[in-house]
């Protein structure tokens, strides 16, 4: 996780927070917490980057929609990322 950009780690957190998202809703989601567009020349070549890791698994689930869902290793590396957050943030 410490060399993933912030944009990638939000891209986990949605993926995990949704049941098998697609790269629109993914993107959807982000340009609301963004409050801004999120280009699909920025938002593909990092899910790829986060496939490309072993953090996240690309399915298919016709020819022109792919689905993303959390590798276990995305899974372990989230828990412990927010186990490391909760040392310095205590709401």
């Amino acid at each position: 996780m410490y060399d993933l950009t912030g944009f990638q780690r939000d891209l986990l957190y949605v993926i995990a927070g949704e049941e098998e998202p697609h790269g629109l809703a993914i993107k959807e989601e982000l340009e609301e917490y963004y409050e801004k567009e999120i280009h699909h020349g920025r938002l593909y070549p990092n899910l790829d980057t986060l496939v490309d890791k072993g953090l996240v698994e690309k399915g298919r689930r016709d020819r022109r929609t792919n689905f993303y869902t959390l590798t276990r290793r995305g899974r372990r590396e989230l828990e412990a990322r927010r186990e490391w957050e909760s040392q310095y943030v205590d709401l």
